[in-house]
């Protein structure tokens, strides 16, 4: 293997420990060199520039910005990174907008070391990974009607406690047009009422509690 170049690696994942992990798993492979380890969006921005890894390995939830955004950022600059969305969600809007940003692949934290080091050779390669249990969750959702960008500002102000009052304030709309929205919410989540429309749109990663 000395003679075989490498598939150089960057890790962006803000836990330390779990960071460190991957990083001590990916350096027992042969054939794969970890180049930087980035705990935000914006080092994970930085540290591509700097080294133009192979793959690179990108949690979804960061303390700066979320890991579809930077994404998002480096594949404006660097169009053909090959970006491995690291997560511990199975949430059917994430992944879908993960795909959308360019990402060629998921990995859950919970799969074991051998079937990562397969999916970043894949991708590596050329090839997208996406496993099973993902490309489901994606597929029952996909004929759906997605939520407007409205009404996910609107949900998420309701999430938050906030009166349809002030909602049509911050928003500039009537409430009439504030119940409105909600109607159409419940109607495309198949809820009930609010609270289940909050339920439903937070475990699907529409938005966030």
């Amino acid at each position: 293997m000395a003679n075989v170049a490498r598939i150089r690696i960057l890790i962006v994942e803000d836990h330390p420990l779990f960071r460190e992990g991957i990083a001590r798993v990916i350096n027992t492979q042969p054939d794969m060199e970890l180049v930087a380890q980035a705990s935000t969006g914006h080092e994970a921005i930085e540290y591509f520039r700097k080294h133009v890894p192979d793959v690179t390995l990108m949690d979804l939830r960061l303390p700066d910005i979320s890991g579809i955004d930077a994404t998002i950022a480096i594949r404006a600059e660097f169009p053909e990174a090959r970006i491995m969305i690291l997560t511990t969600y199975e949430r059917d809007t994430e992944m879908q907008r993960s795909l959308a940003a360019g990402a060629r692949a998921f990995l859950l934290k919970t799969m074991p070391p051998g079937e990562m080091f397969d999916a970043i050779r894949e991708v590596h390669a050329g090839k997208k990974h996406i496993p099973p249990e993902v490309a489901s969750r994606i597929a029952e959702h996909l004929s759906e009607e997605a939520l407007s960008q409205r009404e996910v500002e609107v949900l998420q102000l309701v999430s938050m406690g906030t009166r349809n009052s002030d909602i049509g304030q911050r928003l500039f709309i009537s409430v009439e047009t504030v119940k409105a929205h909600m109607k159409h919410i419940m109607e495309k989540l198949g809820a009930t009422d609010r609270t289940q429309a909050m339920t439903i749109a937070a475990r699907r990663g529409i938005i966030q509690l």
